[in-house]
Parts: C-alpha cells; sequence; structure tokens
C-alpha cells in the first residue's frame, strides 16, 4: 500500500519535542494569498481551510529549544481548528511562552532553496495547552531587588 502525497502521520508531542516548544507571538488566522490588485479593489481576504478536515486554519510561530541549527529551531505550526486555539497566559518573557500541541501530525516537506535542500516536516495541531510539569516561574522571577508584583506584599 502506498501513502498519498501530503499523509499526515500523528506524532506524539513528547517524541518530536523532547524540551517542549516555546510559541512566539500569538496565533493567528492563516489567510489566503492576496494581489495587489485584489487588494487595490478592496476583495476582503479569506482564511484558508484545511482540505482534510474541511476546518479553519490558523498559525503560530513557535522556537524549539532542542534544535542545535538556528535557522530552523523557528517555525510556523498550523492549527485546524473551527474557533482559534488559546495559550495560556503564562509568559516567560513578553510575547513567549511554553506550549505543548495537541493532536499532532508531521508531514514530510522539502525545505531549503536551491542546493541547501532539506528533509524537514510540516507540522499540524488541533490545539494547544500548558506544557506538563512545567515549572512555573517564581513570583519574584524577573523583578528587581526591592519590586513587588501588583498585589502582592514585600516581605519585611
Amino acid at each position: 500500500m502506498a501513502l498519498i502525497k501530503g499523509h499526515r502521520f500523528p506524532v506524539e508531542f513528547g517524541e518530536a519535542f523532547p524540551r517542549g516548544l516555546v510559541m512566539v507571538g500569538e496565533i493567528e488566522p492563516d489567510l489566503e494569498y492576496q494581489s495587489q490588485e485584489d487588494r487595490a479593489r478592496g476583495k476582503e481576504q479569506r482564511q484558508r481551510v484545511d482540505e482534510v478536515s474541511g476546518l479553519r486554519q490558523w498559525k503560530a510561530t513557535v522556537t524549539d529549544p532542542d534544535e542545535a541549527k538556528a535557522k530552523r529551531a523557528s517555525f510556523e505550526v498550523i492549527f485546524t481548528a473551527e474557533v482559534q486555539p488559546a495559550p495560556l497566559p503564562d509568559e516567560v518573557l513578553p510575547g513567549m511562552r511554553p506550549i505543548e500541541l495537541v493532536g499532532v501530525t508531521a508531514s514530510p516537506k522539502v525545505m531549503g532553496q536551491g542546493e541547501f535542500k532539506y528533509l524537514g516536516y510540516e507540522y499540524r495541531a488541533t490545539g494547544v495547552k500548558a506544557p506538563n510539569g512545567a515549572p512555573r516561574p517564581p513570583a519574584s522571577a524577573g523583578r528587581g531587588q526591592g519590586e513587588a508584583k501588583q498585589g502582592e506584599q514585600k516581605a519585611g
């Protein structure tokens, strides 16, 4: 039995990303390309729809701390869901939060340009959640000495 082009292999999150992922920015709609002419005419931009599931596509940029090559560490993950997935607001730095993908699939894909092509993967997920067992930073992390977090009192 041959595999169909674009086959999506189910993958366990921990196998694909042993050290987890960090999402940079927000999850946004994955919009179709719009030409200059269409923009000038005021044509409304459409959100992509997944050809397999029929659900809307969303995208987010993530970074894999386990990747040794800097150019390959950050990539986009495509989410397929009718409503926009929303990660928990636990930012470790402004605009950066550790996440765990739910319903992960991987599709082999040729990446790179010219003579610098390599085999990579396009990752898709159905949702996102907070990482299991992720250590939470202490309440005082990232604050200067003597500063108290809003709603906290400085110890004595």
